[in-house]
């Protein structure tokens, strides 16, 4: 643990916003799984609403919210 009072702070404060992520990114997750394994528009619309709420928040890149749309609709269009 960290001896000064601005660390300390900066620890508690990554502990709180990891925890309010963590549901998010997990969510996202579940909804591109199910994207790419039944891939509908109604689920890569869903991913893709996900996605673009998870990277509004900063929660991912810009660049991994693009490869993970671009690998939905790429599994739509094959389907």
């Amino acid at each position: 643990m960290a001896n000064i009072k601005s660390a300390k702070k900066r620890v508690l404060v990554n502990q709180t916003k990891r925890e309010n992520n963590l549901p998010k990114k997990s969510v996202m997750k579940s909804s591109v799984k199910k994207a790419i394994i039944e891939p509908s528009v109604e689920t890569v619309k869903e991913a893709n609403k996900r996605i673009d709420k998870a990277l509004k928040s900063g929660i991912i890149t810009k660049n991994k919210a693009a490869r993970a749309k671009s690998r939905i609709a790429k599994k739509l269009n094959n389907k």
